[in-house]
């Protein structure tokens, strides 16, 4: 199906198949699909935990408002930021840059020394709700690559960060979850997947000039 029969077919789901697994290759588009978002000046300051475990999904549903999504899925994609973005972190970037388009130093400076002044500038929350927006960024992408696939997702920011760092240890690795995504194959009795889309019409949402 084309992109928007896809966008058509793909909603929220509520109620997942737990005896339905997702391939390992739609896993793997998944993943490849997260690593080519599209995020600020390229620096990917986020991560992804893509958890198949039903044991530890099951103690991160207490932390997820009881939502039976979490662990019905086939897997649960959460979405991470970096918690420290320094120096070192836009340096390694533009080593990674350097290292993968052979770009000259004295091309890549200008721009690595004013990035690094303007982080400098920033306070720990600007930074934090900055790397978020890169989060909200690649779930976005996500769930369309996941309609495109026939694969179903649902979106959630229902959770609790505190709760899934305890479960998850993810402070330990200099990590904050900000996004949840169970994924997977909707139950056969979900009546939410009937439901006609509500939207605005496209002159309501749309402006053109």
């Amino acid at each position: 199906m084309n992109v928007i029969d896809a966008l058509e077919w793909r909603y929220a789901t509520k109620k997942f198949d737990p005896d339905k697994e997702l391939s390992p290759e739609k896993i793997d588009i998944l993943k490849k699909a997260f690593n080519l978002t599209a995020t600020s000046y390229g620096l990917q300051p986020i991560k992804l935990l893509v958890i198949k475990d039903r044991e530890v999904r099951t103690k991160l549903r207490s932390h997820s408002w009881n939502q039976a999504q979490v662990s019905d899925a086939s897997h649960l994609l959460v979405f991470c930021i970096e918690t420290v973005i320094d120096k070192d972190y836009i340096v390694n970037y533009f080593n990674r840059v350097r290292e993968i388009r052979d770009t000259p130093e004295k091309i890549l400076d200008p721009f690595k020394n004013a990035l690094v002044k303007d982080f400098e500038k920033k306070s720990d929350e600007e930074i934090k709700s900055w790397a978020a927006n890169q989060a909200y960024l690649c779930m976005g992408n996500l769930l369309t690559v996941c309609a495109v696939e026939g694969i179903d997702a649902c979106p959630m920011e229902g959770f609790s960060a505190d709760g899934y760092d305890q479960v998850l240890n993810l402070s330990t690795k200099g990590l904050r979850p900000v996004l949840v995504m169970p994924v997977g194959h909707r139950a056969d009795d979900d009546f939410f997947a009937a439901f006609k889309k509500v939207r605005k019409t496209l002159d309501e949402c749309i402006i053109e000039l």
